[in-house]
C-alpha cells in the first residue's frame, strides 16, 4: 500500500489574486552608454538623436526621459543611419547591404518603435546571364535627399542606385551607372581605370534634385537626377574617403586617405575643374593618415569652421583619436580616449537660411558621446544629462539608496555642480531636447552608487529613465601613488603642435589596482557613508558644504590577532598622505582604518546612531568606533588550511599540497557516489511508482516537492574564512533586554553575533559620550551544511525588518515592535532559516538548492505594494540565484510567491552585479557601461512614456507596406519588446515567420503557495561579494548536454522576428 505526504489543499484563489496585484516581472529601460556602438544620425527638426551598435539594437534619444528601442531581426552590425526629417522615420543601413524601415508610431498617446519595412539590393545580371558578384551590389553609402522621399544607394561596383522610400521598391530606369558617368569625363583626362566604389553621396540643400557623388579613385560628379545627366565634374587625383557640400552649392570640400583635403568651387561657364582652389595637408609635411570625415559649416559672424577627424602625423600620433575643429586662425585638436564612430553639428537646416551657424558638435566615440559648445568661446564641453560611460573606470560595486531626503540629495546636487561648473553662457544647454515626457515626476529620489576600480564612487539619479550623473567621489587623492610623477612627465613631452586637447571623461587604466572600491554604504539621514577597498582600506567620509584643509586620523586593525604560522604574500598596503591635505566641497575623509594584512575588503556596514563600522575581510572582521577613533573588536576567522586566503587576489602563488589533497578528495567523492549508484539498482521501479503515485493523486492537491540531497561542505574548504555580511540590529541576544548587537556570517556557514554596550546619548543630543563601546560574543551558530551566508537580518514582533538608524528616533518610520518575539533570517547559498531570538531556535526554514537545484547569489527584503489599494504592501524576500532567476517568498513564513527568469546562467557578471532596491526594482549590467533595470513590483515601475511630434502623413497607400504586428513578446538586448512578422509586398504576411501571430505565449511568471537593508547602508541589498567565484564557473561550464541544449535555444531565439521596445 502506498503512502502519501500531502502538504495543503489548493491554491487560494484569493491569494492568487493578490500575487497578481503585488507581483508583476517587467524588463523597464537600460541605463547607461550602448555597448559597441557603430552608426550615429541626427533628426535636426524633431532633435531627436540615433545610436545604432554591432548588435543590431536602435537607440532613439530626446530630451531626458524620452527614449526608444528597438533591435533588428538579424544581429548584423548597423553601419549607416538617416532621419527623414521631421517624420520620426529612420533608415537603417546593416553590413549585410539590408535597408531596414523604423517608424516611431503613437498609440493610446505613447510613442514606440517599429521596424516597417525591409529590403535587400538584389544582384544585377552580368553580360554572361549569370548575377553580378554580391560585393559588387554591397552598398557603401547611404543619401536622403530633402524632399525624404528618396534614398540613394552608392554601391561597392560604382553604380548609383535610387530607392522609393516609402515602399523601399527601386525606382527603374534612373539607375547611373559607372559607364555613364565615364562618359562624361573628356577623352585626354580618362586613365583607363575603373571609377572604384562610390565612397560618398552628397545633396543640395536648396537644389534637391542634383546629387554630388564621389569615388573611390577621386573622381566627383554633380548628377541631376532631373535632366537624367551629369551637369558638373571634378578631376580629383587622389583616393576619395570623404565630401561636404557647402551650403550655397558653389564650394565643395573633399578628405583623402593621404590627410589633406582639398576645397573645390564651382566655374558657372564650365562643366569641368581640373584642380581644387585649396589642397593643403593640415597636419604635415610628413605622411598622415587619412582623414575619414569632414564637415564644412560658415558663420554669419565670419570665419567657416573646417571639423574633420584623423589626419594625424602617422609616425607620431598615428594612435591617436582626434576631431580637429578649424575656425579661421584657431585649431584645437580634440584628443578622446576611444575610437571615434561618428560626428555631426546641430545647425541651421532651412533652405532659405543663408548660414549654417553651427550651434554644437557632438562625437559619437566606441565608448562615450561627447558634446561641444560652438558658440561659447573656448568651445567648452556640455554636460550630458544622460548616456554618461557608466565604465569610465570599470564599475567594481554598486549599491542603491531609496527615499533621500531632499536636502541630502540637494547638497550632493550642488557638491556635483561645483565639481565641474557649467560655462556661464545659455547657449551651453544640451542640444537634443527631441519628444515629451509623459512620466509622472518621481514620488521618491533614488541614488545609485557605483565604486570604481580607480578609486572613485559615482552618484547616479536612478529617480527616473534618463540615468543621470549628479557628483564623483575620488578616495585616490588620500594615498600616495605613482600616477603624479607619470602625469607630470606627459606633460613634459607634450608639444605644442598638434594643439591637443583631452575631451571625454573614459579612462579605463587604473594607476593602481589596490584603489578598488570594493563596498559601500550609506545613511542618508546622517550624510556620512563608507568606502572599503582592494588594499583593506575603510574610508568613513562625512559631506560638507565647504571645502576644508584637514589631517586625516589613521587607525590599523590586526585582524590576525597575531596568529602563528601565517604570512600574507598579496599586495602591500596604500601608504596614507601626511598632514592636513585640502578636500573639496563633496564627501570629505575623516577616518582610515586600515585591515592588516591588507585583503580586499569583503563586506562593510556602518551604524551612524552609534558611530561605529563592521568591515570584514578574508581573514575575519573588526568593529571601529569612528567617533574615538578607536578598535573596538577584532575576530578571525581562518581556518588552519586557508592558504589561499594569505595569498590575495593580486599573487600568482599555488599550493602544490592544497591541490594535490583536493584531487585526491574528488577521486574518493566520485568512488563513494559510484557505489551509491550501483546500490540504487531498483532506480526505474522507483520511477514508476512515482509516475502511478502521480496519477493516482488529486489534481487539485499539492504533494510536497522531491528534495535534492546535499553533500555537507568540507570545514576545511580554501577561504572558509571569508566573512560575507554584517549587520548591526538593537535585538533581544543574552535576556528579556534588548540592545545593539552586530552580527557576522562567513563562507563556512558560521555566524557569529556580539553584544555591545555602546554609551547612550542624553535627550536631544545626537552625540553620544566618549565612553568606550564594548563587545561581548553572545551567541555563535554553525549551519548544519556549512554553505556560505548570504545575508542576515533581524525581525521584529509584527515580523517587518528593523528600521534604520535615526528612522524610529526622528519619526521617519514605523517604530519597531519590541515587546513580541524578535526573530533572525539568515540566508545562506542553500536555504533561508529563521530563527527566534534570544533562544535562537529554528522557527521556519526554506530550502531552495533541495528543491529548485540553485545556489542563492544575492537576497534583499523589499516592500510590494498593491496596484488595487493604496495602502495594502507586504515586504518579501526577493533572491535571485546562480541560474539567473528571482524568487519572492514570504516574510516571515517563507513561503514561495512567485519566481521569474531575469538572467541568462551564462552571464556571470550580470548575476554577481545585481543590485535589489528597497520597492521591488532591480539592477544589473548586460554590458561593462549598460545596467538594465527591472521591476519585480505590479505598481513600482520605472520605464520610458513619451511622445513626439511628427508631421509625416498615415495614409492607407503606405500602411498597406508595413510589416504585420505580432503581439509575441520577445527582448531587445533584455529589454521586452514587440516582435513583428515580416510582410512581403503584396501585403500578404511571410508564412516563414508568421505562423503562431495570433497567439500569445503565457506569462514568464510562475505562481506557487514576502533587499534585507543594512541598517545604514539604505541600500536594500544585502552586502554580497561581487567577485565571482568558483561555484560560478561550474554553473556557467555545466554538461555537454545542457550546452547542446543552450546551443539549440539560442538558434531558436535568433530565428524570430525583429522587435521593437514599446514605449
Amino acid at each position: 500500500m502506498m503512502k502519501f505526504r500531502f502538504r495543503r489543499q489548493g491554491a487560494d484563489p484569493q491569494r492568487e489574486k493578490l500575487k497578481q496585484e503585488l507581483f508583476a516581472f517587467n524588463k523597464t529601460v537600460e541605463h547607461g552608454f550602448p555597448n559597441q556602438p557603430s552608426a550615429l544620425a541626427f533628426d535636426p527638426q524633431l532633435r531627436i538623436m540615433a545610436i545604432g551598435t554591432r548588435s543590431g539594437a536602435v537607440k532613439i534619444y530626446g530630451a531626458p526621459g524620452v527614449e526608444f528601442t528597438g533591435l533588428h531581426r538579424d544581429a548584423a552590425t548597423v553601419t549607416q543611419m538617416h532621419f527623414l526629417p521631421g517624420q520620426g522615420r529612420l533608415l537603417t543601413l546593416l553590413d549585410d547591404s539590408s535597408l531596414h524601415l523604423w517608424e516611431i508610431v503613437h498609440h493610446n498617446g505613447c510613442a514606440h518603435l517599429e521596424e516597417a519595412l525591409g529590403f535587400q539590393l538584389p544582384s544585377r545580371p552580368g553580360f554572361d546571364g549569370a548575377s553580378a558578384p554580391s560585393s559588387l551590389t554591397r552598398v557603401t553609402v547611404v543619401l536622403l535627399v530633402a524632399a525624404g522621399d528618396t534614398a540613394v544607394l552608392g554601391t561597392e561596383g560604382g553604380s548609383v542606385f535610387f530607392l522609393n522610400v516609402t515602399t523601399l521598391t527601386l525606382l527603374e530606369g534612373q539607375t547611373l551607372s559607372p559607364d555613364e558617368v565615364l562618359r562624361s569625363v573628356p577623352d585626354e583626362c580618362r586613365c583607363g581605370k575603373a571609377l572604384g566604389p562610390v565612397e560618398s553621396l552628397q545633396g543640395h540643400l536648396q537644389e534637391p534634385t542634383k546629387i554630388l557623388v564621389g569615388y573611390s579613385r577621386g573622381l566627383l560628379v554633380i548628377w541631376n537626377q532631373a535632366t537624367q545627366c551629369v551637369d558638373h565634374v571634378f578631376l580629383g587625383n587622389q583616393q576619395l574617403e570623404s565630401l561636404c557640400w557647402g551650403r550655397g552649392g558653389g564650394t565643395i570640400v573633399s578628405s583623402h586617405s593621404d590627410g589633406s583635403y582639398a576645397i573645390w568651387s564651382m566655374d558657372a561657364g564650365s562643366s569641368l575643374t581640373l584642380q581644387p582652389t585649396v589642397a593643403t595637408t593640415p597636419y604635415g609635411p610628413f605622411p598622415c593618415k587619412a582623414i575619414n570625415k569632414i564637415l564644412w559649416r560658415n558663420c554669419e559672424s565670419g570665419g567657416h569652421f573646417i571639423i574633420f577627424s584623423g589626419g594625424m602625423p602617422r609616425a607620431s600620433y598615428g594612435d591617436r583619436h582626434c576631431v580637429s575643429v578649424l575656425q579661421a586662425e584657431t585649431l584645437v585638436t580634440l584628443d578622446f580616449t576611444s575610437r571615434i564612430i561618428d560626428f555631426f553639428t546641430v545647425h541651421s537646416t532651412r533652405p532659405e537660411d543663408e548660414f549654417d551657424n553651427p550651434q554644437a558638435l557632438a562625437v559619437l566615440l566606441e565608448e562615450e558621446l561627447v558634446v561641444l559648445d560652438l558658440q561659447t568661446p573656448g568651445w567648452p564641453a556640455v554636460p550630458a544629462p544622460y548616456l554618461a560611460p557608466l565604465h569610465s573606470s570599470a564599475i567594481t560595486c554598486s549599491a542603491h539608496v531609496a527615499n533621500v531626503p531632499a536636502k541630502l540629495w540637494a547638497r550632493i546636487v550642488s557638491a556635483g555642480e561645483q565639481q565641474s561648473p557649467q560655462p556661464g553662457s545659455s547657449t551651453s544647454s544640451w542640444p537634443i531636447t527631441g519628444g515629451r515626457n509623459l512620466a509622472q515626476e518621481p514620488s521618491q529620489r533614488g541614488l545609485l552608487l557605483t565604486g570604481h576600480e580607480d578609486g572613485t564612487v559615482r552618484f547616479w539619479d536612478a529617480s527616473g529613465v534618463a540615468l543621470r550623473p549628479l557628483y564623483k567621489l575620488n578616495t585616490a587623492g588620500l594615498f600616495q601613488t605613482d600616477c603624479e610623477h607619470a602625469d607630470s612627465l606627459a606633460q613634459a613631452a607634450e608639444d605644442d603642435w598638434p594643439p591637443f586637447r583631452k575631451v571625454g571623461c573614459f579612462d579605463p587604466y587604473s594607476d593602481d589596482p589596490r584603489l578598488g572600491v570594493q563596498k559601500v554604504a550609506l545613511c542618508k539621514y546622517t550624510a556620512q557613508m563608507v568606502v572599503a577597498g582592494t588594499a583593506g582600506q575603510v574610508l568613513v567620509l562625512e559631506l560638507s558644504d565647504v571645502p576644508e584643509e584637514q589631517a586625516v586620523s589613521v587607525a590599523s586593525v590586526d585582524l590576525l590577532q597575531d596568529r602563528e604560522g601565517f604570512t600574507w604574500k598579496g599586495h602591500e598596503r596604500l601608504s596614507p598622505r601626511t598632514g592636513p591635505l585640502l578636500w573639496p566641497v563633496g564627501f570629505q575623509p575623516r577616518v582610515l582604518v586600515q585591515c592588516l594584512p591588507p585583503a580586499a575588503v569583503t563586506a562593510v556596514t556602518l551604524h551612524t546612531e552609534w558611530s561605529l563600522v563592521a568591515f570584514g575581510t578574508s581573514h575575519g572582521f573588526g568593529l571601529f568606533d569612528y567617533q574615538r577613533k578607536s578598535p573596538v573588536l577584532a575576530r578571525c576567522t581562518l581556518h588552519p588550511n586557508d592558504s589561499l586566503a594569505m595569498e590575495g587576489p593580486l599573487s600568482r602563488v599555488k599550493s602544490l599540497k592544497k591541490s594535490l589533497r583536493q584531487s585526491f578528495r574528488r577521486i574518493r567523492k566520485s568512488r563513494v557516489s559510484g557505489k551509491k549508484r550501483a546500490a540504487n539498482a531498483n532506480s526505474k521501479l522507483q520511477e514508476a511508482n512515482a509516475q502511478l503515485a502521480e496519477q493516482a493523486c488529486p489534481h487539485d492537491v499539492e504533494m510536497t516537492p522531491v528534495q535534492r540531497r546535499i553533500e555537507p561542505r568540507s570545514a576545511d574548504d580554501s577561504l572558509s574564512g571569508v566573512v560575507r555580511c554584517l549587520y548591526f540590529a538593537d535585538t533581544f541576544l543574552r535576556d528579556a533586554h534588548h540592545g545593539p548587537t552586530m552580527w557576522a556570517g562567513t563562507n563556512s556557514g558560521s555566524v557569529f553575533a556580539y553584544a555591545l554596550e555602546v554609551p547612550v546619548a542624553a535627550t536631544g543630543v545626537e552625540k553620544r559620550p566618549e565612553r568606550p563601546v564594548e563587545a561581548v560574543l553572545g551567541k555563535e551558530v554553525q549551519l548544519m551544511h556549512r554553505a556560505p551566508v548570504v545575508a542576515i537580518a533581524v525581525l521584529d514582533g509584527r515580523g517587518r525588518p528593523l528600521p534604520e538608524p535615526y528612522e524610529a528616533s526622528r519619526d521617519l518610520a514605523q517604530a519597531p515592535d519590541m515587546q513580541g518575539g524578535h526573530a533572525v533570517l539568515i540566508a545562506s547559498e542553500e536555504q533561508f532559516k529563521v530563527f527566534t531570538l534570544p533562544k535562537v531556535s529554528a522557527k521556519t526554514k526554506f530550502k531552495l538548492t533541495a528543491h529548485e537545484g540553485c545556489r542563492v547569489r544575492k537576497v534583499a527584503l523589499a516592500t510590494f505594494a498593491s496596484v488595487a489599494c493604496e495602502d495594502y504592501a507586504e515586504t518579501c524576500l526577493a533572491c535571485l540565484t546562480n541560474l539567473g532567476d528571482v524568487h519572492v517568498f514570504s516574510v516571515p513564513g517563507l513561503r514561495p510567491q512567485v519566481h521569474y527568469s531575469c538572467i541568462r546562467k551564462e552571464d556571470i557578471s550580470g548575476i554577481a552585479s545585481c543590485v535589489f532596491t528597497r520597492h521591488g526594482q532591480g539592477f544589473y549590467l548586460i554590458s561593462p557601461s549598460e545596467f538594465e533595470r527591472f521591476s519585480l513590483s505590479a505598481r513600482n515601475i520605472t520605464e520610458p512614456l513619451c511622445s513626439l511630434d511628427i508631421s509625416w502623413p498615415r495614409d492607407d497607400t503606405q500602411a498597406s507596406y508595413r510589416l504585420q504586428e505580432s503581439p509575441k513578446l520577445s527582448q531587445a538586448n533584455g529589454t521586452p519588446s514587440i516582435i513583428l512578422a515580416p510582410q512581403s509586398h503584396d501585403g500578404s504576411p511571410d508564412p516563414a515567420h508568421s505562423k503562431g501571430a495570433d497567439t500569445l505565449e503565457p506569462s514568464e511568471a510562475i505562481l506557487s503557495p514576502t533587499s534585507i537593508d543594512s541598517a545604514t547602508s539604505a541600500d536594500t541589498t544585502l552586502d554580497t561579494t561581487g567577485d565571482v567565484t568558483v561555484e560560478d564557473v561550474k554553473d556557467f561550464l555545466g554538461s555537454s548536454e545542457e550546452s547542446e541544449k543552450n546551443l539549440r535555444n539560442l538558434a531558436e531565439d535568433e530565428a524570430r522576428a525583429c522587435t521593437i521596445l514599446i514605449k
